[in-house]
């Protein structure tokens, strides 16, 4: 078994999942967080393989709806009868909510991780968590693994790094099982809040320019949000055959350059339009004035560490797990066309064929939202 992040052995280790449904066939998830990029992609990826999906949804004018194929229930991830009650004889519990408006965060966060916590203790459930990179300070850089010490630098960090605690300790003692998938910053089909479509593009617009964070030099790890998606339902679907706790990596996009990731933008645009975007770069001057009177300017200047420093997940104890199914992997340019598809900066390309729409499918994604402010990396 590769080394996927444990430290200790649990001295009441959870009994074997029960097979008909861990190892045979598809269960019952709830996804905290189907209306986000992460939650809302897995969400769709189990649904479509078979499983009956469940999602809470807060202001719904009906108690419960089935819509597309997923069970949506009127509830809060802050309310632990309503995440109780939704997780009522669930075999995964999927944790991928963050505040509303990502505020809030010192507030929230852990708060709604207990909730879960307490329902995945009483369905003996697994907890499945989208894992973040700002869990490591500079000492574990360039190339951190599962088992690298988590010393973060930002307040975000250190709340995750409590979040991947917590689960360590109730999978550590029996109460339920974790898959933790550590990845970098998303793009795609349905990460609308991402530093790819809140920085690099201006969603909604023609790509006349790309604004570019990192600099020449300095690798940067990005990971296209269908294959996260896919790779978290394939784990969810070994969940029997990984130690109650799994803390894995997701290569992605590695960026070694630097600059592969805006040369690939302004390459596709080319293809497409016949236009150059220009390159510019991301004004970060201005966030330290900003920072004294806007929490969110203040955010993104701790990580501005993460655009300085190459950061760099290596996948080898997940394509272990995964083994001959391998690791969902897009290429560059048709991740970044897809990208900017989604985010409504080029036209929808349409098929030549029944055969190459079918090859290009991709599950459905919600329409990408105006433009907002910045938020973090998810």
């Amino acid at each position: 078994m590769p080394d996927l992040g444990t430290t200790s052995t649990s001295s009441n280790p959870l009994p074997p999942l029960d097979s008909t449904t861990a190892a045979n066939g598809p269960g019952t998830a709830l996804v905290l967080g189907a209306t986000g990029g992460v939650g809302g992609s897995v969400a769709r990826r189990l649904r479509d393989a078979g499983w009956t999906v469940r999602a809470l949804r807060r202001g719904m004018a009906v108690d419960q709806e089935l819509r597309d194929g997923i069970h949506w229930q009127c509830g809060d991830a802050m309310n632990r009868e309503d995440v109780m009650s939704a997780a009522q004889g669930c075999d995964v519990i999927v944790h991928a909510v963050n505040p509303p408006g990502y505020q809030r965060w010192n507030e929230l966060v852990l708060p709604m991780l207990d909730n879960t916590i307490a329902a995945a203790t009483a369905q003996r459930a697994t907890v499945v968590l989208p894992g973040t990179v700002y869990n490591f300070g500079s000492d574990a850089l360039p190339e951190p693994r599962e088992h690298s010490p988590q010393r973060p630098i930002t307040r975000k960090g250190a709340i995750r790094v409590e979040m991947e605690r917590r689960l360590q300790h109730g999978a550590e003692r029996g109460a339920f099982r974790v898959i933790i998938l550590r990845a970098g910053d998303f793009f795609g089909p349905g990460a609308a809040n991402s530093w790819f479509s809140q920085c690099l593009v201006a969603p909604g617009k023609p790509v006349t320019k790309i604004q570019q964070p990192g600099r020449a030099g300095v690798g940067h790890q990005w990971a296209y949000l269908p294959d996260v998606a896919e790779t978290m339902k394939r784990l969810i679907e070994r969940r029997a055959d990984l130690p109650a706790f799994a803390r894995l990596h997701f290569d992605g996009h590695w960026d070694a350059s630097g600059t592969r990731m805006a040369d690939t933008v302004r390459r596709v645009v080319l293809q497409r339009t016949g236009r150059s975007p220009r390159m510019t770069r991301f004004p970060w001057w201005v966030l330290p004035l900003g920072a004294p009177f806007v929490t969110l300017l203040r955010e993104m200047a701790e990580m501005r560490y993460l655009w300085r420093e190459p950061l760099h997940l290596c996948d080898t104890a997940l394509r272990q797990v995964l083994g001959r199914d391998g690791v969902p992997h897009t290429g560059w340019e048709a991740a970044v066309e897809a990208s900017l598809e989604f985010l409504g900066c080029l036209p929808v390309a349409m098929p030549a064929s029944p055969t190459s729409a079918a090859s290009a499918a991709t599950p459905a994604a919600p329409a990408a939202p105006a433009k907002q402010p910045l938020p973090l990396p998810h």
